[in-house]
C-alpha cells in the first residue's frame, strides 16, 4: 500500500522556550529549503562544464537533468515509505546523509573522468533530495492553517531561491573560472572536486543538527480501515492528479530554461557572453523568483492562489515568446524576468493540489513530488529540439508547459468530489 492510507497527525510537543507557535520548526526547516535550491541550481554551471569537458551535445548534456529529476520519479515512492517508518525528522536526517554521499562522488567520477560516473552521482545527491521534499513540503504545508498554506510554502520556498541566487556566483567562480586554456579534460572535470566535497560537510553538519534539535512530531498514523472507514486513496481526487500534471510541467519549464541559460547568453545573437560571465546571469533568473516568493507571501494572504498563478503563467508565456522572437538584449530580459514569475508556482500548486485530502495528504505529497520527474523529461526534449531546430526555437516547449498551468490555476485546481468511489 506504500503511503496510500496515511494520516497527518499534528502532535503536542515542549517547544523551545519562548515559542508560541510552530516559528522555531519553520526557521530550521527553511534552512533545508536553502540548501537544496542551492544545489539543484549548481546543475545550470555543471551542465555548460561537462558538455566542454566531454564534448557533448545538447541532449547529452541534459543527462545531468535527467538523472538529477530522474530521482525523483524512482524515489518518491520509496521515500514516501521511509518516512512512514522513520517519521519525518530522522527522514530529513537520512535524506542529508544520502545526499552528502552524492556529493562525496564527484571526486572519483572527476578523478577518473567518467560521464557515467557523473551521472550516478547526481542521482544519488537527488535521491537524498528527493527525501528531504518528500519529508519537508508537507510539514511546512500542515504547520499552520490551511488557508495560509500557500503562503507558509511561498515563503520557505523564497529561502529555497535565495540558495538559486547564490549557486550561479559560487559555481563560477569555484569551477567555471578554475578552467584555464591548455587544461586537459581530466583537470577541467577536477574542477568540481572541492565545492562538492565542501557541500559534502556541509550536509553531514546540517544532518547532525537535525538529530539534536527538537521539531513538532508528526506521526503517520495508520488506524484500521474497520475504524475510521478510511478507503480509496489520493488518485481519486481529480484536483490531485492534474496537480501532479501542473508540477511536472511546472518543474519541467523551470528547470529547462535554467538548463539553457548560459547557452542562450552565450548565442552571438543573444549576448555573445563567456560561459563564466553567463553563469553569474543565472542568479537574476534564480533571484527573480526569490524576489517573488517573498511578495507573493504577503499577496497571497489577500488574493486567490489559483488566479494570482493563472496571472503569473500568462506572463510567462508573454516573456517566453518575446525571448524566442527578438533577440540582443530584449530576448535576454525577456528570458530572466520569467524567473520573477516562477516565483509562486511550486508552492501554489503544491497547496492547491493537496487541499481537502485529509488522510490522503501523504500519498499525496509523494505524487506531487513523483511528478518533479517534469524536470528530468522537459529539458531532455528541449535539448533534442535544439539540437534540431536551433537553441532559441526550443524555447516554445517551455511555453506549452506554461498554458496548461494557466488552465491548471483557472478551473483544474478547483476540489471536486472524487473521481470515483470504491
Amino acid at each position: 500500500m506504500g503511503v496510500s492510507s496515511v494520516t497527518l497527525v499534528k502532535e503536542k510537543l515542549d517547544k523551545p522556550a519562548g515559542s508560541g507557535d510552530y516559528g522555531f520548526a519553520l526557521t530550521s526547516l527553511t534552512s533545508l529549503f536553502f540548501m537544496w535550491g542551492f544545489i539543484t541550481c549548481l546543475n545550470d554551471i555543471l551542465i555548460p562544464h561537462l558538455k566542454g569537458v566531454f564534448s557533448l551535445s545538447y541532449s547529452q548534456a541534459m543527462l545531468v537533468q535527467f538523472c538529477f529529476f530522474g530521482a525523483y520519479f524512482v524515489v518518491s515512492l520509496p521515500s514516501g515509505y521511509i518516512v512512514k517508518k522513520l517519521g519525518f525528522q530522522k527522514g530529513i536526517v537520512l535524506g542529508l546523509i544520502i545526499a552528502a554521499i552524492g556529493c562525496f562522488s564527484f571526486f572519483p567520477a572527476a578523478a577518473m573522468h567518467s560521464y557515467p560516473l557523473f551521472l550516478a552521482a547526481l542521482f544519488i545527491l537527488a535521491s537524498g533530495i528527493t527525501l528531504l521534499q518528500v519529508s519537508a513540503n508537507p510539514f511546512v504545508s500542515i504547520l499552520g492553517k490551511a488557508e495560509t498554506a500557500s503562503s507558509r510554502l511561498t515563503l520557505t520556498q523564497a529561502f529555497n531561491s535565495l540558495g538559486t541566487t547564490i549557486a550561479p556566483f559560487f559555481g563560477a567562480l569555484l569551477i567555471l573560472q578554475q578552467v584555464a586554456e591548455g587544461m586537459s579534460a581530466t583537470e577541467k572535470a577536477q574542477a568540481v572536486q572541492m565545492p562538492y566535497v565542501m557541500l559534502a560537510g556541509l550536509l553531514l553538519l546540517l544532518a547532525a543538527i537535525f538529530s539534536y534539535i527538537k521539531l513538532p512530531k508528526m506521526e503517520l498514523n495508520e488506524k484500521s480501515n474497520e475504524t475510521n472507514k478510511i478507503s480509496g486513496s489520493a488518485w481519486q481526487y481529480r484536483h490531485l492528479v492534474l496537480g501532479a500534471v501542473g508540477i511536472f510541467v511546472y518543474v519541467g519549464a523551470e528547470v529547462s530554461i535554467g538548463s539553457f541559460l548560459v547557452s542562450f547568453f552565450n548565442d552571438a545573437n543573444i549576448a555573445g557572453l563567456e560561459e563564466t560571465e553567463a553563469a553569474k546571469y543565472i542568479a537574476y533568473y534564480w533571484g527573480g523568483a526569490m524576489v517573488g516568493r517573498f511578495i507573493g507571501a504577503v499577496v497571497m494572504q489577500k488574493i486567490a492562489a489559483g488566479k494570482a498563478l493563472a496571472f503569473n503563467s500568462v506572463a510567462a508565456v508573454i516573456l517566453i515568446n518575446i525571448a524566442i522572437f527578438t533577440s540582443g538584449q530584449i530576448a535576454m530580459s525577456a528570458i530572466l524576468l520569467v524567473g520573477l514569475f516562477n516565483s509562486i508556482m511550486f508552492p501554489t500548486i503544491f497547496s492547491l493540489a493537496i487541499t481537502g485530502l485529509q488522510q490522503h495528504t501523504s500519498q499525496g505529497s509523494g505524487i506531487l513530488c513523483l511528478a518533479i520527474v517534469g524536470g528530468a523529461i522537459v529539458p531532455l526534449f528541449q535539448g533534442f529540439l535544439a539540437d534540431s531546430i536551433g537553441l532559441q526555437n526550443s524555447f516554445f516547449l517551455p511555453v506549452v508547459c506554461y498554458l496548461f498551468i494557466i488552465y491548471y490555476g483557472l478551473k483544474g485546481s478547483k476540489p471536486v468530489t472524487e473521481i470515483a468511489k470504491s
